[in-house]
């Protein structure tokens, strides 16, 4: 399974294989092992390529929380567009945002030729009547706004290129 994990502004690409509390992970390239087991008391044993951490995790619309003893991170997660395999970590020139699900571009955020921010919100898609702010990968020039507002776009359908 490919998804799109959204933690504190920044987007990476997550692909997960495995299954019964065993995982390996790919982050934008990087490989990592995950086991986690269940514990009574509501918190999670977590062991990530040899370290140990007790973690909270709760689930809720759109992701998930992870409470570890004095934080917490909201993780969103939303589908990978078809087709498409994880980036190249840092990947050389510039980046293709595209649609993670089919909708209707309900805001465009930003203008081309905007200097954006990693993370910044540059459109809002709705799909299933839930809106999703689709955020810019990395920091950047917008070279090219692909779409309209009111404009319908399936998945992997091209929004934006930043530089």
């Amino acid at each position: 399974m490919i998804l799109d994990a959204t933690v504190a502004g920044r987007t990476i690409r997550v692909e997960v294989r495995g299954g019964d509390g065993r995982y390996r992970l790919t982050l934008d390239g990087a490989p990592l092992e995950v086991d986690l087991a269940g514990e009574p008391r509501g918190l999670s044993s977590l062991l990530v390529s040899g370290e140990s951490h007790e973690v909270g995790i709760e689930k809720r619309d759109g992701g998930y929380t992870l409470v570890f003893p004095g934080e917490s991170f909201t993780v969103d997660l939303a589908a990978a567009a078809r087709g498409t395999t994880a980036p190249a970590r840092h990947a050389p020139g510039p980046a293709r945002l595209v649609a993670p699900m089919p909708g209707r571009v309900v805001r465009v955020l930003a203008e081309p030729g905007a200097d954006v921010v990693a993370g910044q919100g540059l459109f809002v898609i709705e799909a299933m009547k839930m809106e999703n702010e689709i955020k810019a990968p990395r920091a950047g020039r917008l070279q090219e706004v692909a779409v309209r507002e009111g404009q319908a776009v399936e998945a992997g359908a091209l929004l934006a290129v930043v530089g």
